[in-house]
């Protein structure tokens, strides 16, 4: 229902840019709107879809006029519809004002953000977590939680000063993995002093290590620490690790994209850790 007390249906097509709903999505673009409503864009229906399999039901969604009947909508928006949440309906112009971008997909999803507790990372059975030090590109972190939900991996630890994972650009690159990964974000301070009573592996990336990556003791349960995508990892994080590797590189080139160097890590773990 409306502010006035009026249903809200899929069929009443919204057409203003000034709607206090349309204003409200647009809004969360910016990361200080989505930390005062606690929510998050997520676009196209496979994500939404993802998402509403995880039990994340959304707040608002937004739909292109023309696919009320569609079914794989229907879902959306009786889950939406039975937490208390708005249906909007408009034409597909307004639909790229809230995505920004042209050629958006057909559905969009306003969700509540989750965040897990450091105390939610321990050390069970073949769990792995990613603990990222000042990671600043949202399509390294999508990519990222993308990668660490394909290998199974529980969640990322965020260090300190790391962009949103709830941006709208890294929640398009987990291509729906932020529904399945936990989030836990901390400062540098508060994971040392975690992993000093972390009892399992913590295998740092570093490129003055000596040893070779395919040399190092993978195991789980196991944190992987990788570094900012300039400077990398800081001494006082090197200094946590339990064993610190590098990728040996043959080309010109003097590093990897962090996506890749932590999807690299991941795969050889699970390698040699299958399930």
């Amino acid at each position: 229902m409306n502010k006035a007390g009026h249903t809200i249906t899929e069929r009443q097509v919204i057409t203003s840019a000034a709607n206090a709903d349309v204003k409200l999505l647009r809004s969360l673009h910016e990361r200080k709107f989505r930390k005062q409503t606690g929510w998050f864009l997520a676009e196209g229906l496979r994500i939404c879809t993802e998402a509403l399999a995880q039990d994340f039901a959304p707040q608002r969604l937004v739909f292109a006029e023309g696919h009320e009947q569609d079914s794989l909508i229907a879902p959306l928006i009786a889950a939406c519809k039975k937490q208390g949440g708005r249906v909007l309906c408009v034409k597909p112009a307004l639909l790229e004002r809230i995505s920004r971008k042209d050629n958006p997909q057909m559905v969009i999803g306003a969700f509540d953000q989750k965040w897990s507790d450091i105390a939610e990372v321990t050390p069970q059975q073949d769990a792995c977590w990613i603990a990222l030090d000042r990671v600043r590109d949202p399509g390294n972190l999508g990519t990222i939680m993308r990668t660490a939900d394909a290998v199974g991996a529980v969640g990322v630890i965020l260090i300190d000063d790391c962009t949103d994972p709830f941006s709208l650009e890294a929640v398009r690159a987990s291509m729906g993995a932020v529904f399945n990964v936990k989030i836990v974000k901390v400062t540098t301070a508060a994971f040392t002093s975690f992993a000093s009573h972390w009892p399992a592996q913590i295998i740092g990336t570093a490129l003055p290590a000596s040893k070779d990556y395919r040399m190092a003791a993978w195991q789980r349960p196991s944190i992987l620490l990788m570094g900012n995508e300039q400077s990398g990892l800081t001494d006082e994080l090197i200094d946590v690790a339990t064993d610190v590797i590098r990728l040996p590189m043959r080309g010109q080139s003097d590093s990897l994209n962090l996506a890749v160097a932590t999807g690299i890590c991941l795969y050889e773990m699970y390698r040699d850790c299958p399930e």
